[in-house]
C-alpha cells in the first residue's frame, strides 16, 4: 500500500507508521456508526465494532490471502482511492488494519489469549451475532474458496457451525437449518460462542497449509 498523500488542510506533523494515521479504535465504532445512518455516503458492511472484528478475524484466519482494497472496501463502505489520500477516511482504513495485525499476532504468537469481540449488555450476557455476520460477510467475499466446509456432510463443516448457527441469510432466516442447529437433543446455539476462539485458530491452522501453497 502506498503513502497517503497529505491535504492541505493536514498538520505537517511526518506520519511514518500506520499507527500515525489510524484513528482510535473506540472512534472507529463512532465513525462507523455514523456513516451507517448517512443519507448520502456508501453505508459499511460493518455496522459496528463487533461485525468488524468478525471480520478482520476471517480475513486473518481465512483460506487464501486478501489483498487489503477488496475487504476494507466494502466493509467500511469506502472506495479504493480512500486509501491514497490522509483523509478520515483513511484514518479509519488505518485503523481497521491495525486491527487486522493485531489479531494476526496474537493468533500468530498467543492464540490461547484470542478474544473475539462480542456484544455484551449491561449484566454481562453475550450477543456473538454481529461478530459472527462480519465472519460470514467476509466469507461471502470468497465464498468459492470456503465451500469445503460448508457441505454439512463434511467432517470439517463441524469448524464453522459455531459461527455460522449465529448467522442469517439476506432474508433474516437462519443460515442453519433447524435440523443442523442441534446436537443430539441439545441445541447447539446455547454455548456455542464460546468455542469461537478456538473455532478461529482452528479455522486458521486448517488453511494454513492451503494458503500458503497458493503463495499468498
Amino acid at each position: 500500500m502506498t503513502k497517503p498523500k497529505q491535504g492541505r488542510g493536514t498538520r505537517k506533523a511526518r506520519k511514518t507508521t500506520m499507527a500515525d494515521y489510524a484513528m482510535s479504535f473506540e472512534r472507529l465504532g463512532q465513525w462507523i456508526s455514523k456513516r451507517a445512518r448517512s443519507p448520502t455516503l456508501r453505508h459499511p458492511r460493518a455496522t459496528s465494532l463487533s461485525m468488524l472484528d468478525g471480520a478482520v478475524a476471517a480475513v486473518v484466519a481465512g483460506p487464501v490471502s486478501m489483498a487489503s482494497e477488496e475487504w476494507v472496501c466494502p466493509l467500511l463502505g469506502v472506495d479504493p482511492d480512500a486509501f491514497n489520500h490522509d483523509t478520515e477516511e483513511f484514518s479509519a482504513i488505518a485503523a481497521t488494519l491495525m486491527r487486522h495485525n493485531a489479531i494476526s499476532e496474537t493468533l500468530s504468537t498467543r492464540p490461547e489469549s484470542f478474544e473475539p469481540l462480542f456484544v455484551r449488555s449491561p449484566d454481562g450476557e453475550v450477543d456473538p451475532q454481529p461478530w459472527c455476520m462480519g465472519f460470514y460477510a467476509v466469507m461471502k467475499l470468497r465464498l468459492l474458496v470456503w465451500s469445503r466446509l460448508l457441505p454439512p456432510n463434511e467432517t470439517e463443516h463441524l469448524m464453522l457451525r459455531p459461527i455460522l448457527v449465529h448467522c442469517i441469510d439476506d432474508a433474516g432466516r437462519p443460515l442453519l437449518p433447524p435440523a443442523r442447529r442441534t446436537l443430539g437433543t441439545q441445541p447447539i446455539i446455547q454455548n456455542a460462542w464460546r468455542n469461537i476462539p478456538a473455532t478461529v485458530e482452528a479455522l486458521r491452522q486448517f488453511w494454513m497449509p492451503i494458503r500458503f501453497k497458493r503463495g499468498a
